[in-house]
């Protein structure tokens, strides 16, 4: 009776950590954007870029052949202490280039705080985009933030998506992990009218919001933490998941090492720092969006709770044969984690369109927690968010 009763007790978090999802994945129908009519946002699209001479041409390209009037966006470069070409390829491409030199503050955070600056200062934009230096993006990009930025949307986030998912069996599980992430929780954040949250690329900010909210997020994991200021200063981000910003992920192994470590790394120091706050936050003005920004925070990477349901549902099961199944009622609570789960990945898997070569690549899902496991056992701290240059690989053009 002890062993099942702790058992059950066990199981909550996973429960909850699952129920929240399963609610998210229930409600995650496409929302419909708000009406049109004629653009009239002005924007700045900041691409920060740290030695990204190979690949900056394509995305600056990329952005000048949206389909939005020429003389309301105009593509900034921020070439970010670099020791490269960066700054003439982004010239060279039609992009107006900052070039910005300050080796103590380093960072993704600090190049977008200095261009946001800029921006304030110039006085000549409404509204800003980021869209990383690595990036390809769909032609309605601009549009999309438009019509959600004049409805009154203080922030906007695309649907961040991989460019590359038939590069390898690691890429596609990115893409069905970038869909559950990036597309299945926003769909049904934006249904419930909460924040989708920021991914740190395609992101749109009014020019207000930056002026009430200074962007001053410079961790690993800057767009999370700025995503974090603004619901606690009351504001929401919106989603536009008909648009997409499409990013290379790295297929090999040492490549994604460095990349997945940063990710994780700064999200669980993130958690650390807020989690609790939040929630304690949240309950205290009875505000949806801060407690869903909590809860955010607090769901593990989906590798770690795929394994603690899955191992937390297998003990169960043998204590209650052990028990010649006087336990059953044991394993109920971790079964239905369990299915709540399997809706979440099913929903990831049918929206990634990845077909049955998608479905078979799950099979390599141990491999991949049990690499992410070694990860996170060697995972070292990083100083706060200093740019970290991952291997870039090619990419599919939209």
């Amino acid at each position: 009776m002890i062993v099942a009763v702790a058992l059950v007790i066990l199981s909550v978090p996973p429960l909850l950590w699952t129920g929240y999802l399963a609610l998210l994945t229930f409600l995650s129908q496409e929302s419909r954007p708000p009406s049109g009519g004629a653009p009239s946002t002005r924007f700045d699209v900041i691409v920060p870029a740290h030695d990204e001479e190979q690949g900056i041409a394509d995305t600056v390209r990329s952005l000048l052949s949206a389909e939005y009037p020429a003389e309301l966006r105009r593509v900034v470069v921020v070439a970010d202490n670099c020791a490269d070409a960066t700054a003439a390829r982004a010239s060279e491409a039609g992009a107006a280039v900052l070039v910005r030199t300050d080796l103590e503050r380093r960072g993704k955070g600090f190049a977008l705080a200095y261009a946001f600056e800029q921006t304030l200062a110039g006085g000549h934009a409404d509204a800003v985009a980021v869209v990383d230096a690595d990036t390809v993006v769909t032609r309605n990009l601009l549009e999309a933030f438009d019509v959600r930025l004049r409805a009154g949307a203080p922030a906007v986030q695309a649907h961040y998506a991989v460019a590359n998912p038939r590069a390898s069996w690691r890429t596609r599980l990115m893409h069905i992990g970038f869909t559950l992430f990036h597309d299945v929780r926003s769909r049904g954040r934006e249904r419930l009218a909460l924040s989708a949250g920021l991914r740190g690329n395609g992101m749109a900010f009014a020019v207000h919001t930056l002026r009430r909210v200074p962007h001053e997020a410079f961790s690993i994991v800057e767009d999370v933490e700025y995503g974090v200021r603004l619901g606690l200063a009351g504001h929401r981000v919106w989603y536009a998941g008909e648009a997409k910003v499409l990013g290379a992920m790295v297929s090999s192994e040492r490549a994604s090492r460095s990349q997945r470590t940063r990710w994780e790394g700064g999200r669980w120091a993130l958690a650390r720092r807020h989690a609790v706050a939040l929630l304690s936050e949240a309950i205290r003005r009875r505000d949806g969006v801060l407690l869903d920004l909590a809860m955010d925070l607090m769901v593990p990477p989906l590798s770690y709770v795929a394994l603690a349901t899955a191992l937390g549902g297998g003990v169960a099961v043998a204590w209650c044969a052990f028990e010649h199944g006087r336990a059953w009622w044991a394993v109920l609570p971790w079964a239905l984690a369990g299915a709540f789960l399997a809706t979440y990945l099913i929903r990831g898997v049918w929206l990634a369109r990845v077909g049955w070569r998608g479905v078979v690549d799950l099979l390599w899902a141990p491999v991949y927690i049990l690499w992410k496991l070694t990860l996170s056992a060697r995972r070292s701290a990083s100083r706060r968010g200093e740019w970290v240059r991952t291997a870039r690989e090619g990419a599919n053009k939209p």
